[in-house]
Formats: structure tokens, sequence, C-alpha cells
């Protein structure tokens, strides 16, 4: 099987209400996307003007406004606020609902959405190792029947999901480092990462480590989607396009910056004394869109299949408008020339 190649839209569950971005995500159809994802987060980066709207019931309003587009998490954490039995039955009927369209995309979680509820925030090895056990346990409950499992982190008893599509949901785990993004190449069927980080980041430590998990597993690479958030301002005002990253400098804070901070207040004080240099550093900045198609060609060189932009303005409905008139042609005409 070849991965067809995707383009995109990232749903801004910390910038908007509800139905506002359902709004965007049927602007992004209608602009000639193909898919359209959110965070499932319980707390925002910013704390004035932030939002986050629970991403189960959001995706199956936005199934049903939808048609087309492919819809899904980027990522949800299946380990602390959920018990992996409930995402398994969740997305199990969203899967009933919109045939062939939803992602389980999965991910270790952070802090700021865990232990506001009273979670105890582990180290990287036992998040991931609950990633690893919570992934697993999805499965068995979509393939079997009266599972019983008794793991390191989860136990069920019994359980049986009633409702399941014929197509089971495809999970994809979202890594940015080497160990989970090699467990994406053994067991997921897509991986997603950022882009805006060190070059080096990419060419000589994540796709070498997918690649070896890949082998490891004894899998076609092609089987795997390989999706990238790409981090983009494009508007023909060039310092309009610089100004909207402002909103989304918390994610120019180095993990040394922000790893324990759970309180989006906190945050916000931390992004607020960040030159605006800095906080548009992950983004590509420009109103040419020429420009644009170049540096996300570079992508498309390291191997990508799925580009999911995410533009930091408030001002969506233009942005998908350029974007789809403007950018999206252009990658469509250099991908299908690959």
């Amino acid at each position: 099987m070849t991965v067809p190649f995707r383009f995109g839209y990232k749903a801004s569950s910390e910038q908007f209400a509800p139905r506002e971005l359902l709004d965007y995500a049927v602007g992004a159809e209608e602009n000639g996307f193909d898919s359209v994802f959110l965070s499932d987060h319980l707390q925002p980066w910013m704390h004035e003007g932030g939002h986050a709207p629970a991403a189960l019931p959001w995706l199956g309003s936005v199934g049903e406004a939808t048609s087309r587009v492919l819809l899904g998490t980027s990522v949800l954490t299946p380990t602390f606020r959920y018990h992996p039995g409930v995402i398994a039955q969740a997305f199990a009927t969203l899967g009933c609902l919109y045939p062939g369209r939803m992602i389980l995309g999965v991910g270790t979680g952070e802090s700021l959405n865990e232990v506001t509820l009273g979670q105890t925030w582990p180290d990287p090895p036992e998040r991931f190792q609950r990633l690893k056990e919570a992934i697993l346990l999805i499965r068995e409950l979509w393939r079997g029947e009266r599972v019983t499992y008794d793991g390191t982190y989860y136990r069920v008893d019994g359980a049986t999901i009633y409702d399941r599509p014929d197509e089971e949901v495809p999970i994809y785990i979202g890594a940015s480092g080497p160990a989970a993004t090699r467990l994406a190449g053994r067991i997921a069927d897509g991986w997603i990462t950022t882009s805006g980080k060190d070059p080096a980041l990419y060419a000589d430590k994540l796709i070498p480590a997918f690649d070896e998990g890949i082998s490891k597993a004894g899998r076609d690479r092609d089987d795997v989607d390989r999706m990238l958030e790409v981090k983009v301002s494009f508007r023909p005002d060039r310092e309009k396009a610089l100004e909207n990253t402002r909103f989304w400098a918390p994610l120019a804070l180095s993990p040394d910056e922000k790893t324990g901070v759970h309180d989006p207040i906190e945050m916000q004080r931390l992004a607020s004394e960040l030159p605006i240099e800095r906080a548009a550093s992950r983004f590509i900045v420009s109103d040419d869109p020429d420009e644009h198609v170049a540096r996300i060609e570079q992508y498309l060189d390291l191997g990508f299949t799925h580009l999911v932009f995410h533009d930091p303005g408030h001002d969506q409905a233009d942005f998908l408008d350029l974007y789809g008139r403007e950018v999206l042609p252009k990658l469509r005409d250099r991908a299908a020339a690959r």
C-alpha cells in the first residue's frame, strides 16, 4: 500500500470556542483540505482568550457537519484523564458513525492537562510505558470479546465493546523524541510530530528512529502515515502574519522553561516575556505563497506524507480561503510530481 499525500487543517481548540471551531472545520472541507485534527486539552496554553472544548463531543458534531474530511485528535492522552477502555468505546462509536473518517491520535501527555485533576505526573519512562500499554489494551478491546486484561497500569474484567466499526479506527502516535517515534514505526498506523525545530532533529534522530521501528516490526514504510503539524502564518501583510503568532508564544518556550507548568496563567506570564521574533520562531511567516511552498516542500523531501497546517491568527476564515486558493494547489502539484 502507498500512503497518499494529504493536506489538513489543525483546528486550534486552545484558541476558539466549540461552535466557532466547528465552523472553521466546515470551512476547511469547503476550501479543499483533506483532514481536520484538534488537540484534546483540559486547559489552554494561554489563560486570557483561551479555550478548551472537549474533543470527543466536538468530533461527533463535526462528523455530522462535514462529509469528506478525515477527523482526528492530535493528540489525546489515553492514560490519565481517560481510562483506555473509555477511549476504546468512544472511538469505536465515532468509527461506526463516520466509517473510514476517524483517526485516534495519542500521546504521552503534558502536566498542564493532567495534574489539575489531582493526577500524579510521572517521569517520561512511565508515561511512555503507560501509552504503549493503553494502545495494546484499546486494540484488544476492539478485536476481542469478554476481554480480561491485567496490566501494569490498567485492568479490565470481562469487557466488551459492543458497537465497533467494520474498519478499525487507525491509531497514530504523537512523538517528538526517538523512543516514541520508534514505537510509532513498530505498532502505529501513523506517526505525528511537529515542525519548526532544528532540521537535524528530523533527519538525524526522528526519521532514523521511525525507520528502525519499521524495520524491527518487519513492516512496509508506506503502510504508515507520516503526519507533520506544520506551523504557518500566511497573510498578504507580512507584519500581520508575524503579529498573529503572538498568541502561540508558549510553543517557543523551551522544555526546561515549561516542564511542570500546569497553570495557564503562569504559562501566559512566561510567554509574555518572549520577543515577537521568538514567538514566531516555530512558524513559517511570509506573505509569499511560493515561499510557503518552498519551505513546506522540505518536509515532503524528508518523507512526510500528511501535512496538517496550523495557522496562529484569530482570522481563521481568511487563512482557510488564502491557503486553499494560493498554497494547497501548488503543494498538490509538487506532491503529484514525486
